[in-house]
């Protein structure tokens, strides 16, 4: 280990400490360890408690948990500000956050283990699981005149569900959304009424926005896809997480909905709009256009809907555990829930450039070869959630980062991204 100065130390020590917080599961994979042993700078470290402290300062976030893991060591876990600023309760380690579609890649890696049992292929119609989507129509909107279907080229595959490329879309879409929350279609992030069975077999009976396999749209898929864990597991999406999953893995605290004490953990959500700045989230829901949410759905309402695109709870060193089971090429503490072949084949670009250094695999972002715009490595995979939520995992590096806070509009807040950059330079060796 190298030489650190006396603050350096005492920051090391300040940072290993609420990690005591952690689950015994974690002490086997992602036990606390100082940030030299694992090629990391204590001191440029820091950058990221100051970033965080300055967005909190200009009131322009409540509280955040930031994590930087390498190597199979948690080299960094800060929580700062507050879980809930009207109450003055400080934000702890193991605070609950809405994960939003950073449940995307948990529903895609179930979706994995499924078909590495064979039960079906990747190129298979959904229609043969889910029969409503037999026959798909696409919506055309000419120039002038009415809307209307043509008949699909092709059938919808549960390889178009994981890449996005289905012809789904979500509510805020302008050409199908409104049909969505006229037709009563669940999006994960506000109270329903409903089941992911039922939410998804109205879905099924719309029109798609495109051809399937003609290009990307970020989509209700993922959604499609736990309810399709359903009916080829026999068991509740919920089931199948808590047992094939999370269990194992030791993420005791992801789960669709928060009881009890978890209550007291979950992070406040704020809003920031410009000239108001930084609220706590209405009591109501709020609207733009045909995209509606709330921030009590966790734990408020009929607690049915499992969103496998949008609706889990998680957090930091939970989702971190599962980071680092698919870093570890699916499996972590003699416990394998994927094959090397499963992951690497999630972890490749499926699709092209979507943007400049960022392609799309089975449930991920992933960066692209050449070049990058920001620090990071090829072959690097992450994404986000609503709430803002963070995380990337880089297999080259072994690191993994993840920022969780609860904001939403943000304001423009860029902190994520620069979470990352300061993640990465950060590196010692």
């Amino acid at each position: 280990m190298i030489d650190m100065s006396r603050r350096a130390c005492c920051f090391v020590l300040a940072a290993l400490l609420p990690l005591t917080i952690i689950s015994s599961a974690a002490a086997q994979t992602l036990s606390p360890g100082a940030p030299e042993s694992v090629g990391l700078s204590s001191e440029r470290l820091q950058r990221i408690a100051d970033a965080v402290q300055r967005s909190i300062d200009e009131n322009r976030l409540a509280g955040a948990v930031t994590l930087v893991a390498r190597n199979g060591k948690l080299a960094w876990l800060k929580a700062q500000g507050s879980l809930d600023k009207e109450s003055g309760k400080p934000m702890p380690p193991d605070a609950i956050f809405r994960i939003c579609s950073m449940s995307k890649p948990i529903t895609s890696a179930a979706v994995m283990m499924l078909y590495e049992e064979g039960r079906f292929l990747l190129g298979d119609p959904v229609s043969k699981f889910i029969p409503e989507f037999k026959n798909p129509k696409v919506l055309v909107k000419p120039s002038s005149g009415q809307p209307y279907t043509i008949p699909a080229n092709g059938e919808i595959t549960i390889r178009h569900l994981l890449t996005h490329t289905a012809g789904l879309t979500y509510h805020w879409n302008p050409d199908l959304g409104p049909l969505y929350r006229e037709k009563n279609v669940a999006h994960g992030i506000l109270q329903y009424d409903g089941t992911i069975a039922d939410s998804v077999r109205i879905l099924a009976g719309l029109p798609l926005l495109f051809h399937p396999g003609e290009k990307y749209e970020y989509s209700l898929s993922v959604d499609v896809l736990g309810y399709l864990v359903e009916v080829v597991s026999g068991m509740s999406f919920d089931e199948f997480l808590r047992k094939r999953m999370f269990e194992p893995l030791g993420m005791k605290d992801t789960q669709f909905f928060v009881s009890g004490a978890g209550i007291e953990r979950l992070a406040t959500a704020y809003t920031w709009y410009e000239g108001k700045g930084l609220a706590r989230f209405p009591a109501e829901p709020i609207v733009e256009g045909p995209m509606v949410y709330s921030a009590d759905y966790p734990y408020r309402g009929q607690k049915k809907l499992y969103a496998g695109g949008a609706g889990l709870c998680s957090t930091a060193v939970d989702y971190a555990r599962f980071c680092q089971m698919m870093l570890q090429n699916g499996t972590l503490d003699g416990k394998r829930l994927l094959s090397r072949k499963s992951v690497e084949l999630m972890t490749q670009d499926q699709l092209g450039r979507l943007q400049p250094d960022m392609g799309f695999g089975l449930g991920f972002g992933v960066a692209g070869k050449t070049p990058l715009e920001e620090l990071g490595s090829p072959g690097q995979y992450s994404w986000g959630g609503f709430f803002y939520t963070t995380f990337f995992t880089d297999p080259k590096e072994q690191m993994i980062g993840i920022l969780m806070a609860q904001l939403h509009p943000t304001g423009g807040l860029n902190l994520d991204r620069r979470f990352w950059t300061l993640s990465y330079q950060a590196l010692n060796e």
